[in-house]
């Protein structure tokens, strides 16, 4: 049984890999799969991860760079460091630098597996309680399910608010139309029709077209995002 949620496996060890996607992936799980740092550092730009399992030891780009980075850009997806590195001092490196947990090669998948379901579990439940998105001079409360911009209240639909929602918490990332279609539609695959764009457009007309500054942007051939201004 599939679900909507997409893992960033951060391995260079194939064999290791390669068990570890096939079982998150037999839970229904989405897995993408980086050898080295920078392809790492690439898929995290391109996709909406609900949780991240990074290796230390990685090639061109290592995996405390990395979750350094990760925290910056998302300071809610959880992050699990996975390395043969167990001294206490790598341990507090990888927390002072925001990651969420810290398991020491060899472990069970059944150990992995546990620790994956409590961090999504809770990051949806952070989603879905108190939190406040702010992205400019707009703010949606969680809570209320509620948007309002330079004080003015906009009225959505729940399929809006959810899109809204998704570009919002991602602010500045690219959010690709099978992301989108997966996060917001529950759908595995593109049904073909106009519908992410349609949806964009009556966004933008409650959004941006009653202000000056807009915040909803397209990249054409990747997909869109929220920003402040246009990505350069």
């Amino acid at each position: 049984m599939e679900n909507t949620y997409r893992i960033l496996l951060a391995e260079d060890e194939p064999k290791l890999s390669q068990v570890i996607q096939d079982e998150l992936t037999r839970q229904g799980y989405q897995a993408d799969v980086a050898y080295d740092g920078l392809i790492a550092e690439k898929l995290f730009k391109q996709h909406a991860y609900s949780l991240v399992l990074l290796d230390i030891n990685l090639p061109y780009k290592n995996g405390l760079a990395l979750c350094k980075e990760f925290r910056e850009i998302n300071k809610n997806v959880p992050i699990i460091m996975l390395t043969a590195l167990g001294e206490i001092n790598d341990k507090i490196d990888a927390f002072n630098l925001g990651a969420d947990d810290y398991i020491v090669k060899p472990f069970h998948f059944d150990e992995l597996s546990a620790r994956i379901k409590v961090f999504i579990k809770r990051a949806d439940s952070v989603q879905e309680t108190g939190e406040k998105i702010v992205v400019a001079d707009m703010e949606i409360d969680m809570s209320n399910k509620t948007v309002n911009r330079s004080g003015k209240n906009i009225n959505l639909t729940a399929k809006e608010f959810a899109l809204l929602v998704l570009l919002s918490r991602n602010k500045g990332k690219v959010i690709s139309k099978h992301d989108i279609l997966e996060k917001v539609w529950d759908l595995s695959f593109d049904t073909g029709t106009n519908t992410i764009e349609v949806y964009i457009s009556f966004l933008r007309n409650k959004i941006d077209k009653p202000f000056e500054t807009k915040l909803i942007h397209t990249k054409p051939g990747f997909g869109y995002y929220v920003r402040e201004a246009p990505l350069t």
